[in-house]
């Protein structure tokens, strides 16, 4: 069964749920479940998209900017490298079959040059000297023994980060529900190509990984891939219950992708874009507040921004409580003009002068239905809108 709703639902879905499955999802942090009588609940949506499957049971809740978009927001934020086109023709229909084509794609690109390899540092027990010998290892587990030596030396191997990425993430995708069984069959081949390499343990970090020019072909997946090691997840529920999820908060979402695109869209100008700037409203320093983007220069604030994915009211209106916020950041900041992004609107930029203030407040809306370079021209207008804008006190 397949249950699926709007990111925007109001309204949520009364279904019937053993218990052990209406923890579960609660627990996902996809929905909220609340109980409405014995065995019945209903599931709201709480501001994150994605999917989770119990068992037979799928639970779907769709972003209203597509899921193409969504990877392109994802993939984006955490790299600018990301470009439109890594997303390009990606099925819109169905959260588990598109993040698997997707991946599946680009490390067929990744892979078809061969297999990446590269010099990884081996700690072992040899019988010979090979590298170097850990003296201090020696001494603690072998003291008066000459033969192991233990030591440290290069192999030159497939098992290098980008690959262990990458082939978890394909083992990833393996588990998901409702993907064909020809996708999953290039699932499949492509993990037998990474023979040799180590996936990774379920709850390890991420491995570090550094863009050189001999890994530019696995950029595009290893941005993927990462996606999927972040967000997605599978483990043993209540009562034995599989989980599978890929759960993403829209509100960071949206807040990451604009801190970053602002800042790669200053990145020319002079002085330096700071993302969750520390900050004081009171003068002894103890209301602390962090504040989405600012843009110094000669050290001192002089763009301040803010990201809200919310979406105005039916009369045109967006909360107050954003703009007495803005104010509390231009006022300890010193700035005259600050920047409140949204999600969404019905119109252009408007201007709020806050009454015997020397302050002015810009609701500034962004389409995020359009194509992702349309959205990246509109980021770079609010820029240089901003720029003109800034204090120069």
């Amino acid at each position: 069964m397949t249950i699926t709703l709007a990111e925007d639902d109001r309204d949520g879905v009364t279904t019937e749920l053993d218990a052990a499955r209406a923890a579960a999802l609660h627990a996902s942090r996809l929905l909220d479940v609340l109980p409405v009588e014995p065995g019945r609940w209903r599931m709201m949506p709480r501001g994150r998209v994605g999917a989770v499957n119990l068992d037979g049971l799928d639970v779907v809740v769709t972003p209203k900017v597509g899921i193409a978009r969504l990877l392109f927001l994802l993939g984006y934020a955490a790299d600018p490298g990301f470009r439109p086109d890594d997303v390009e023709g990606v099925p819109d229909d169905d959260l588990w079959p598109a993040i698997a084509e997707t991946l599946c794609r680009h490390a067929e690109r990744a892979l078809g040059r061969g297999v990446l390899q590269g010099y990884v540092t081996e700690e072992d027990a040899l019988p010979l000297v090979r590298g170097r010998i850990r003296v201090a290892d020696q001494i603690a587990r072998r003291p008066g023994t000459l033969l192991p030596l233990e030591v440290r030396y290069d192999e030159y191997s497939v098992d290098v980060a980008e690959n262990r990425i990458v082939r978890t993430a394909l083992r990833r995708m393996l588990t998901v529900p409702r993907v064909r069984a020809a996708l999953c069959s290039r699932l499949g081949h492509l993990d037998g190509r990474l023979d040799g390499v180590t996936p990774l343990v379920a709850g390890a970090p991420v491995p570090q990984w550094r863009r050189t020019r001999l890994n530019g072909r696995y950029h595009a997946v290893l941005r993927l891939a990462e996606l999927v090691l972040r967000h997605q997840s599978f483990e043993i529920g209540p009562q034995g219950l599989r989980v599978a999820s890929f759960v993403v908060d829209m509100a960071k979402v949206f807040e990451d992708f604009v801190a970053t695109a602002l800042a790669e869209a200053w990145a020319a100008r002079p002085g330096a874009t700071r993302l969750q700037y520390p900050a004081t409203l009171d003068v002894e320093g103890d209301i602390s507040m962090r504040v989405d983007v600012v843009h110094t220069v000669d050290g001192r604030p002089r763009i301040v921004a803010d990201a809200k994915y919310k979406l105005e009211s039916a009369s045109g209106r967006y909360p107050n409580a954003d703009h007495y916020q803005m104010l509390g950041y231009c006022t300890a900041l010193r700035v005259p003009v600050g920047w409140l992004v949204y999600a969404s609107g019905s119109g252009g930029p408007v201007t709020r002068c806050v009454r015997d203030a020397e302050v002015q407040i810009v609701e500034y809306p962004l389409k995020l239905d359009v194509r992702p370079a349309v959205l990246l021209q509109q980021v770079n207008d609010l820029a240089a809108a901003a720029w003109e804008r800034r204090s120069h006190r």
